[in-house]
Formats: structure tokens, sequence, C-alpha cells
């Protein structure tokens, strides 16, 4: 029984770290998929199956838009990158106070080129992450935060 409770244990434990893992994973790729083909397809596949969560969601969007850089045809940058700004909305709209959210849909913002016409949010996501990142724990989102943060001054 004691056994049998102890690989439950690390099992579930596995299991959960797994899961944090990707969420970390996703952060620490997030600049890198701009420059990366390879680390921006991993990251979709990954993050295509945990939809659930709106930070994932997020997550998946921002890759996507990222996406549109590194594919050919006109047709499908459009349409990947619709595809993440939906996802990326969709998240926001599940969770509207979350900084992560707000900081993934500036720098998409920010770095969408005008003619795509997603640009309305950044001054209102700036003001939000600047009032609100004391909140953030993730030393990596802060590092992501700062960086973002910095390039508007």
């Amino acid at each position: 029984m004691i056994k049998m409770i102890c690989i439950l244990s690390l099992f579930l434990h596995i299991s959960f770290q797994s899961n944090n893992f990707s969420l970390e994973e996703a952060r620490m790729n997030y600049n890198k998929a701009s420059n990366d083909k390879e680390i921006c397809e991993q990251m979709i596949e990954e993050l295509e199956t945990k939809t659930q969560d709106p930070v994932l969601l997020a997550y998946l969007g921002g890759f996507q838009t990222v996406w549109a850089k590194h594919v050919g045809s006109p047709i499908a940058k459009l349409s990947t990158f619709k595809q993440g700004r939906k996802n990326i909305e969709k998240s926001i709209a599940k969770d509207p106070n979350n900084v992560e959210l707000r900081f993934i849909r500036c720098s998409v913002q920010k770095n969408a080129p005008k003619i795509l016409g997603y640009h309305s949010n950044i001054k209102e996501d700036i003001a939000f992450i600047e009032k609100n990142k004391i909140r953030v724990t993730s030393q990596v989102v802060l590092t992501n935060i700062n960086e973002l943060l910095k390039i508007e001054e």
C-alpha cells in the first residue's frame, strides 16, 4: 500500500512538473521564436493541445502570430496571424486582468505590421502592465515585460 502511494505521488509530481515545464518553456522561448522557426513550430505543436488554460492559449496565439513571419505564402501568413490574434483575444476575454496575457497581446501588437490593423490596445495594455506588473511572479515574464517596456521608453 505504501509503495502504491509513493508511486502515485511520484507520478502526480512528474505530471505536475511537466505541465509547469510547458508554461516555463513557452515563456522562455517566446522571444526566441521570431528568429527561430523550429522553436516557433515546436511551441505551436505543443500548445495546440493545451488550450483550456488562458495563459497557454495566449502563448499559442503569440507563437501563431510569429509563425506568420516564417511561412512563405501571403495567404498562409494572414491566416496564421488571424488565428493567433483570435486565440490571444479569446484568452483575454477569459481572464482580462491577467498581466501576462496583456503582455503577450501588447508584444504582438507592437510588432505587427500596421496594415494588419491589430494595434489598438497598445497604450491600454502598457498602462495596465505598468500598473500591475508587481503581481507577476515569474522572473522570465518580468524580464520579457521589462524588455517590452524599455522599447517603449
